[in-house]
């Protein structure tokens, strides 16, 4: 019912079929077996964000190979920042400072480049806002509060089934927002969903790799992946070369350092502040 009300909207309103966003993870696997189930028209989009899992990639390409025999159209869409192709690695010394909890330039550039102007639909649920750590993700950053904006792919329990989003010009579905772990899991026993397969390798989420909402779970993904890891401390060695040549005050005298504050592993002060952060 809510995914046909969705696209109802979408083709009354854009003219286009509804955009489902695909990350790989189990609430996107669950939206889209309601939508092949539903019979509504969509297409199937993933956001590349460059810091994915290896096993996650090779799940959607394999998953987009699939649908795309079934005549449903597949998109991967490659990050770019202000026109150009970009990566994580190369957002952090741009932006000056690492993604933290308060601040994840990362998601509106990395994970927000599709859907304007568009409907789409998401796997946001409410449920998992009670696990994180603090509230939403900053889509726009602000000293004043009143002028932050909430990213449209964070859960957070105030989520609604249908919102809009006035910046992109997005209307979007959230179909299993009021969904609880209880119902994804018994969704996914019974109808027999195949989960990406880190889900079976004791990983509980299967976002980017070093994500600072996954908390002290990150020790164990660069234990996986030590190449992300070298690949982040790489990309804070060159933060602090370009914090030096801008000026900038700085904690940090390399990379390494970088990567401890960030990791909160208590070998320098944590994460949640950092001088000059409003100027990013």
């Amino acid at each position: 019912m809510r995914l046909r009300e969705g696209a109802e909207i979408s083709k009354y309103y854009y003219g286009k079929p509804l955009m489902l966003c695909y990350s790989g993870g189990k609430d996107s696997e669950i939206i889209l077996d309601l939508a092949l189930k539903s019979g509504i028209d969509f297409e199937v989009q993933h956001s590349h964000t460059t810091v994915d899992a290896p096993e996650t990639v090779y799940h959607i390409r394999n998953k987009f190979k699939k649908l795309e025999s079934k005549g449903i159209k597949c998109n991967i869409d490659m990050p770019r920042y202000k026109g150009k192709p970009t990566s994580m690695w190369s957002l952090i010394p741009l932006k000056g400072m690492p993604p933290t909890r308060l601040v994840r330039y990362c998601c509106s550039i990395l994970k927000e480049i599709a859907g304007a102007n568009r409907a789409i639909i998401t796997g946001v649920r409410r449920a998992e806002s009670f696990k994180r750590q603090s509230r939403g993700i900053l889509e726009t950053y602000s000293s004043n509060k009143s002028d932050r904006i909430i990213l449209n792919n964070d859960n957070d329990d105030k989520r609604r089934i249908i919102e809009h989003c006035q910046l992109q010009g997005k209307t979007i579905i959230n179909p299993i927002c009021d969904w609880t772990d209880d119902d994804v899991k018994e969704y996914v026993q019974q109808e027999h969903i195949t989960l990406n397969p880190l889900y079976s390798c004791e990983f509980s989420r299967v976002g980017c790799i070093g994500c600072p909402m996954a908390g002290k779970k990150r020790f164990a993904e660069f234990a996986r992946y030590p190449k992300y890891r070298d690949l982040y401390i790489r990309a804070f060695d060159e933060l602090v070369q370009v914090r030096k040549r801008n000026g900038k005050a700085t904690q940090w005298l390399s990379g390494i350092d970088v990567y401890h504050w960030w990791m909160e592993d208590n070998v320098l002060p944590g994460q949640l502040t950092i001088d000059g952060e409003n100027d990013w």
